[in-house]
């Protein structure tokens, strides 16, 4: 990757890296206003990352700042496939806002990288976004990159990384498809159940139900369903 460099350290934790992190400035592509433009978005108030994260469009008694939603939209559509490269390459703002530009333009081309950034779990945050880019597209497809991650990350018990939305983003789409690939994660003292038992001091389960982490997904993409440009 031209221009890439690989960080470590103090560095690498303020990008987000959950260790040894290559990311690539877009100002070395010549995509620096893509990070002003389509994360920072300072018109809407907050950051949109900000905004994206804290899930606040999702209460209804906390309704998104005003025009965050049209230019969710608007940007969407606008952003060139070279400025969404751009920002997967480079820190968690970055791809955690690009998946979501992703999902809500449903950009299929992208199906492959979002996979390989899922797998390979480099930043912090933004595996959720994936798994939300993946739950709007919607294919079997996109089921199987989830099934691939869940197979790689669930044995990890020590790690707690992006599993939850992964499950959930895979159970919308088995609902959507009508097919199973979650089912053999969920069978009594199977893999599921095993890395939920292994969360330290956890004292209430309830927020990792199959059930409950399906309807964080379905509120998301229920939602972005709204946004959508017919």
């Amino acid at each position: 990757m031209s221009g890439s460099r690989e960080v470590t350290g103090v560095e690498a934790h303020s990008a987000g890296g959950t260790g040894r992190l290559v990311m690539r400035d877009p100002r070395d592509s010549g995509h620096g206003h893509a990070v002003e433009r389509y994360v920072i978005a300072k018109g809407e108030g907050r950051p949109r990352y900000m905004e994206l994260l804290g899930g606040r469009y999702l209460h209804p008694d906390r309704p998104p700042r005003p025009g965050f939603v049209g230019r969710i939209i608007e940007d969407a559509a606008a952003v060139t496939d070279d400025e969404l490269d751009a920002l997967l390459a480079y820190e968690w703002r970055s791809r955690y806002t690009a998946a979501w530009l992703i999902g809500v333009d449903r950009r299929a081309s992208f199906r492959e990288r979002l996979g390989e950034l899922l797998l390979a779990s480099e930043v912090c945050y933004a595996g959720g976004a994936y798994c939300f880019a993946l739950a709007r597209l919607g294919t079997r497809a996109d089921a199987e990159i989830l099934v691939a991650y869940l197979d790689r990350y669930l044995p990890r018990t020590d790690l707690r990384y992006d599993q939850p939305q992964a499950l959930g983003a895979l159970l919308r789409l088995d609902a959507a498809l009508g097919t199973s690939y979650a089912e053999r994660f969920l069978t009594p003292g199977g893999l599921w159940e095993t890395w939920v038992g292994a969360l330290p001091q956890l004292r209430d389960d309830s927020a990792y139900t199959p059930e409950r982490l399906r309807g964080w997904t379905d509120l998301r993409c229920d939602f972005a369903d709204g946004w959508t440009r017919p």
